[in-house]
């Protein structure tokens, strides 16, 4: 059987589009689904989405077909361990800054000999009816992002794709803007080397490509797939919403 899992898709660098669950409610996901997203992230960073919102919007995701990606909030133990045994399919991890903490994040993701996450027994395992099953699976189609948000991300990028159980990476422009000390301004020149110089080693270590277009415009993706980028997240679930009834509000007003 051909394997069509999103870890494959990335390794093949097709085309792939996400986007970001921000309002945890089933019903944003039903609605996300008819429009034919690859993959949906949760994000557990930005949002007061709690771990038990997160497992249930996970089964909601893949049972309408989509893999299940969660934005942990922080590369630390517990909390990947916790959306992994929820049933995510793969986890971004924000501020990757070098390959320790690239290593760090796989270390939490994989379980001995490959890392040293912890064993437990949870809807990913099926309440332990499949662990051994599980065990396959993780090592085969677990998905780990790197996500590249500070300068220094960027200047360490060659150590961190190189670390082994790191899937792809995923620029975060905002932040990125940030740590260069002009927080938002992703259009200025000092940014955009940056974001081109990510480019260029990622394209130069054939690894996958993320970015998060964040207004919801077609013309914006397909002006990064132009650019290489094969894991996009298109804009999110509150932006979908407001955009079009704030456009179609004033066109009444």
């Amino acid at each position: 059987m051909k394997d069509t899992s999103l870890k494959q898709k990335l390794k093949n660098k097709e085309n792939t589009i996400g986007s970001w669950v921000t309002i945890p409610h089933q019903a944003i996901i039903d609605i996300l689904a008819e429009a034919g997203f690859d993959w949906l992230c949760i994000d557990l960073e930005h949002t007061a989405i709690d771990y038990n919102e997160a497992q249930v919007l996970i089964g909601f995701i893949q049972a309408r077909g989509m893999a299940a990606l969660v934005r942990v909030s922080k590369n630390e133990e517990v909390v990947i361990k916790r959306v992994l045994d929820a049933g995510a399919d793969g986890i971004i991890v924000p501020m990757t800054c070098t390959a320790e903490d690239a290593a760090q994040a796989v270390a939490y993701a994989k379980y001995p000999p490959v890392g040293k996450r912890g064993v437990g027994l949870n809807r990913a395992q099926r309440y332990g009816f499949s662990f051994d099953e599980y065990k396959t699976w993780v090592n085969e189609h677990q998905v780990v992002i790197a996500q590249i948000e500070h300068i220094d991300g960027v200047n360490n990028l060659e150590s961190i794709i190189d670390t082994p159980g790191i899937d792809g990476t995923f620029i975060g422009p905002y932040d990125l803007s940030g740590s260069l000390g002009i927080p938002g301004q992703y259009n200025e020149p000092i940014v955009i080397e940056a974001l081109k110089k990510f480019q260029s080693i990622c394209k130069a270590k054939n690894i996958t490509m993320g970015y998060h277009v964040i207004e919801p415009h077609i013309d914006l993706v397909k002006a990064k797939q132009a650019d290489g980028y094969n894991l996009i997240a298109f804009s999110t679930d509150f932006l979908f919403m407001g955009r079009t009834a704030h456009a179609e509000m004033q066109k009444l007003k």
